[in-house]
């Protein structure tokens, strides 16, 4: 697969922060046989380059995987390099927005107000990653989603959880999905845990879907 459709995608982001080079395939694996299609891997793990040519060499064809916490136009660089398609960021930067666009990546820069979120669909964001979360909150994201051109593709990201409390309240006003952390993978984590979370979130997802 050589470009990706992000309407075709599980819009559940899998970040594994934290994940080691030598587990990652392990965990993908388990990941994707849940349903997931989309893995990022944070920068600040341990050789994170390394672990993200794995899962391109074992996983690109066929699902989105790259790099998360990509803040400046060098590390773009290294993770396209890759040829990983998945590039995330924490803030909004136009430069690395640019960079991962005209490497045919799909970037997901992390906005809080409006004047970010509109500047990086501008520069090409392929979505937005409303990160954290947290501060901009229920109210906040409603607000800004009545702004928004209505394709704005929207994904939160910070604290959420599986479970239709965590989820429903964004879903209903316009999320299209979540970036998912700790409550799905943290370093240590057994292979039996990561399913299970894994497992939840994608039911607790389908489930409100279906309901709509």
């Amino acid at each position: 697969m050589t470009s990706f459709d992000m309407n075709k995608q599980l819009p559940l982001i899998a970040i594994l922060r934290g994940v080691k080079s030598s587990e990652v395939l392990d965990v993908a694996k388990i990941l994707i046989d849940e349903g997931f299609t989309m893995i990022e891997v944070p920068l600040n793990s341990p050789d994170a380059l390394s672990s993200i040519r794995l899962l391109v060499e074992h996983f690109g064809d066929d699902y989105l995987v790259g790099a998360g916490t990509v803040t400046n136009s060098e590390q773009a660089d290294a993770v396209i390099a890759t040829g990983a398609k998945l590039i995330v960021t924490p803030n909004y930067n136009e430069a690395v927005v640019k960079h991962a666009r005209s490497a045919a990546c799909v970037c997901l820069p992390g906005v809080v107000t409006p004047t970010e979120a509109f500047a990086a669909l501008a520069a090409g964001a392929s979505g937005l990653k409303l990160f954290p979360i947290s501060q901009i909150g229920v109210e906040g994201f409603k607000a800004l989603k009545s702004v928004l051109p209505s394709s704005t593709l929207c994904l939160p990201v910070g604290g959420i959880n599986p479970t239709p409390e965590s989820m429903k309240l964004y879903m209903d006003i316009g999320a299209a999905g979540f970036g998912l952390g700790s409550a799905l993978y943290r370093a240590g984590m057994s292979l039996e845990q990561i399913q299970n979370n894994a497992r939840s979130f994608v039911s607790v997802f389908n489930a409100i879907k279906a309901a709509k």
